[in-house]
């Protein structure tokens, strides 16, 4: 009786010891989830099918290049490689977790799975010991829910909102990835000739005639792979056994 009342005190504690570490994620995708719902509102999507993206895909990233891809009329193909390309690494972030959860379904472990984003990960992996299945469904579901309601927010106030006050966050959102990407590139002189490659490939399919006939989908599918093939191969440090 004892144990069982102390497992249960376990569980509640590793629970709200997640969801107390996922309070500034949930604050952090609120704003981007609204961005997306003004976007793709904005791009012609109905509030449903916006929604139900973000309920069955929560990869920020690769929602907002997705949505480009079904908006500009892509094949089935070139949205499976885009969406495959940028959301990637969650396979690599998840198999990296994966040796610290503590024994559990399978079931469970797929819910994880679902739940992992680069926030989630990043606190996950300042963790110490094991990982419960409490502690992480506290750190993902509120996160994921916040960006649903974000999401729902921008969805159906888009219009409400003035075209110009909708061009500023899409501007924001732009913003947001340059806050991402310049404080690493400026410590990182690796990061910033991988940005500056993936930049001049995005500009010569922008900018070159024939080149710019080609959709939005594949010049994100054919940047990434050169881009991020130039990294590997340049900077891949060679170790010697001594």
């Amino acid at each position: 009786m004892k144990s069982n009342i102390d497992s249960n005190i376990s569980i509640k504690q590793d629970f709200f010891s997640g969801f107390k570490k996922s309070v500034p994620i949930m604050m952090g995708y609120i704003p981007v989830s609204f961005t997306y719902g003004l976007m793709a509102r904005g791009e012609g999507l109905d509030a449903f099918t916006t929604i139900l993206i973000s309920l069955t895909s929560f990869t920020s990233a690769g929602q907002f290049a997705g949505t480009h891809v079904i908006v500009d009329g892509g094949t089935f193909l070139e949205m499976a490689m885009t969406t495959f390309i940028i959301n990637i690494r969650y396979t690599l972030m998840s198999l990296s977790l994966s040796q610290r959860v503590i024994d559990m379904s399978v079931v469970k472990k797929m819910i994880i799975a679902f739940g992992i984003t680069d926030e989630s990960f990043t606190v996950s992996s300042f963790e110490e010991g094991t990982l419960s299945f409490p502690f992480m469904l506290g750190l993902s579901f509120f996160p994921f829910l916040s960006w649903i309601f974000g999401t729902l927010l921008g969805a159906t106030t888009s219009s409400i909102l003035s075209p110009r006050l909708q061009d500023s966050m899409g501007i924001a959102l732009y913003g947001m990835f340059l806050a991402l990407i310049v404080p690493q590139a400026k410590r990182d002189k690796k990061i910033f000739s991988v940005v500056i490659v993936a930049i001049s490939i995005s500009t010569l399919f922008r900018f070159t005639p024939i080149l710019s006939r080609v959709s939005s989908g594949w010049v994100v599918i054919v940047s990434t792979v050169i881009s991020a093939s130039f990294g590997a191969i340049l900077f891949t440090e060679v170790r010697s056994d001594d």
